[in-house]
């Protein structure tokens, strides 16, 4: 049982790796056969294909500016199925405090402290390709995403010998997402979870999940975000995680509403620690909203948002 258990995992990372192939081919042959374009002399690249770095609780190919923080403070509440004396779980709250700062207008650097396991995270977003028209036609905008993360509770038997190690993991994530028009766009995301300590010898280190998303421009200011991901590896007790909701944009602010089965606000924990069913009621509240800073460049990002 073991032994095909094994064999098992192996095949399902065999086909991830040949996904990941498939895609990126299929890219740059597309590339290739429309670089040079004689009828066109300047490029248009895609704009806004989300409204947000974020979601719901994963990420957007949309990057920082460069020399802009972004602070995004994101809450999660209890289940709503805990009734009214529970005011249907706004008296429980977990939070993530964010930061993300443009380095370059392809490369963003982030810093995290949630209160889930009360972790922290720190990540870089690197984007390697953008859908473009014109000049250059490319179909879609590919992002790369690494993260670390650090769980800083208690030690569950301080007794024992424990190694800081044992407090980390790690998640690899890419992004493909195209715009259709200025109404629609999708996203695919290929994610691997790699948790450096498990509860037993038979449960996988390694996790593999695709993501999908997609968002419908229904107003000016509102649109409406649909995210879900599918884990290629049934885990014991854990449920796929899926949210709802609503990216509506004020003058200062970046406010996201939603309703969604996952608790956690990074990768490893809705991806690999979700426990409730969102069709059976395990559903939370939650929101982001977020504050962008201008640090530097202040003259030439408003020229930039002139243009």
């Amino acid at each position: 049982m073991e032994h095909s258990t094994t064999n098992s995992r192996i095949r399902m990372k065999k086909t991830t790796v040949k996904l990941f192939a498939l895609l990126l081919g299929t890219a740059f042959l597309h590339l290739n056969a429309h670089a040079q374009d004689g009828e066109a002399t300047s490029t248009e690249y895609a704009a806004s294909t989300f409204k947000d770095s974020r979601i719901v609780n994963g990420h957007s190919v949309e990057m920082s500016v460069p020399g802009q923080l972004k602070f995004t403070i994101s809450h999660r509440f209890g289940e709503v199925r805990t009734g009214w004396r529970e005011l249907w779980g706004l008296d429980d709250s977990s939070i993530r405090f964010g930061f993300d700062y443009g380095l370059t207008d392809f490369l963003t650097v982030g810093f995290g402290r949630s209160s889930v396991q009360k972790t922290f995270d720190g990540s870089v977003k690197l984007r390697m390709l953008r859908q473009s028209s014109g000049a250059r036609n490319f179909p879609f905008t590919l992002v790369y995403i690494g993260s670390t993360a650090v769980n800083s509770t208690e030690w569950a038997n301080p007794e024992r010998e424990n190694y800081f190690t044992s407090r980390m993991f790690y998640t690899n994530q890419l992004l493909l997402a195209r715009k259709f028009g200025d109404g629609f766009s999708l996203q695919l995301m290929p994610t691997h979870v790699h948790r450096n300590l498990v509860a037993t010898s038979d449960v996988s280190h390694d996790i593999f999940s695709i993501g999908g998303a997609t968002r419908i421009q229904l107003t000016k200011a509102i649109a409406l975000n649909v995210e879900y991901y599918q884990n290629l590896e049934e885990l014991e007790g854990r449920k796929n995680s899926l949210g709802v909701g609503f990216d509506i944009e004020t003058k200062g602010h970046f406010f996201q509403l939603h309703v969604t089965n996952s608790r956690g606000m990074i990768a490893k924990n809705f991806i690999t620690e979700t426990t409730t069913d969102f069709f059976d009621g395990g559903i939370h509240i939650g929101f982001n909203i977020s504050r962008t800073f201008v640090l530097r460049g202040r003259k030439h990002n408003r020229e930039r948002r002139h243009k």
